[in-house]
């Protein structure tokens, strides 16, 4: 049963609600989304918040389609290795686990079972997953009513089957592994006033390993790994924005489902 009438298509934030309606909420659905980004560069191009800002649109759509609650973005994921760009701001490993920790434990507390992830970030990925497993022991020592039905899922949109398939079609090679076209697409379909930054840059050092911040700085003088954002259209971002909350809103339907 829906919290509020399918007439109503905006998205169910939890940061507009009051405690007595999460609570009408939880009598009907035990699900949350939780989306995490990063701030961190996105090539000369790029905005700082592109990460956040492609999660967050993601989870809000995906919300509306559903009518799970989304809790409020995370901003900041474990972006350690571009500390050599100005407005790059990181957490470590460690402060983004325990903060993960601490708010899937939070949620569990008051009865989610179910907390679905949207990452935008592929750094937050391994932290994140450590994350989920301490979280389930801490729930487990707790004894909370929910602690053998409490089951979290990651997601990273930019990941989707549908998603990168459709940006190896419009961009091939080109799409590249950071301050990818894709995500550019989004953020100027959520944000019209990026298209001014954009312009055609050289060609960029080709996608390869991951190491500290001054290495990746050497290897990739202007931030980008093999992309060419120039080639992303506002429109693209329209069609990555819908393919990825389809396929989301199915995942996460079969995951509150999920015994």
């Amino acid at each position: 049963m829906p919290f509020l009438s399918d007439e109503n298509q905006s998205s169910l934030r939890l940061d507009l609600l009051s405690w007595p309606e999460v609570e009408e909420y939880l009598e009907n659905c035990k699900g949350v989304i939780l989306p995490i980004g990063s701030t961190e560069q996105h090539g000369p191009t790029g905005a700082i918040g592109t990460d956040a800002l492609t999660a967050q649109s993601v989870a809000l759509e995906v919300s509306k389609r559903s009518r799970v609650v989304v809790a409020p973005t995370q901003p900041y994921g474990m972006a350690e290795h571009h500390l050599a760009f100005p407005g790059t701001m990181s957490l470590k490993p460690s402060t983004l686990l325990n903060l993960m920790h601490d708010l899937l434990v939070s949620l569990a507390m008051h009865g989610f079972e179910r907390i679905f992830i949207i990452n935008g970030h592929g750094g937050n990925i391994a932290t994140i997953k450590s994350a989920f497993a301490q979280a389930y022991r801490s729930v487990s020592k707790m004894n909370l009513p929910l602690a053998n039905t409490f089951r979290c899922k990651l997601a990273n949109w930019f990941m989707v089957p549908e998603v990168y398939a459709e940006a190896k079609s419009l961009y091939g090679e080109k799409e590249g592994q950071h301050a990818t076209p894709s995500e550019i697409a989004l953020t100027l379909y959520l944000e019209p006033t990026l298209l001014k930054k954009q312009f055609a840059l050289p060609k960029p050092a080709p996608a390869g390993p991951i190491y500290d911040y001054q290495d990746f700085r050497r290897r990739y003088p202007d931030g980008r790994m093999g992309s060419d954002p120039y080639l992303a259209k506002p429109n693209d971002g329209k069609i990555f924005l819908d393919k990825a909350a389809s396929a989301l809103t199915q995942d996460l339907t079969d995951f509150i489902q999920e015994q």
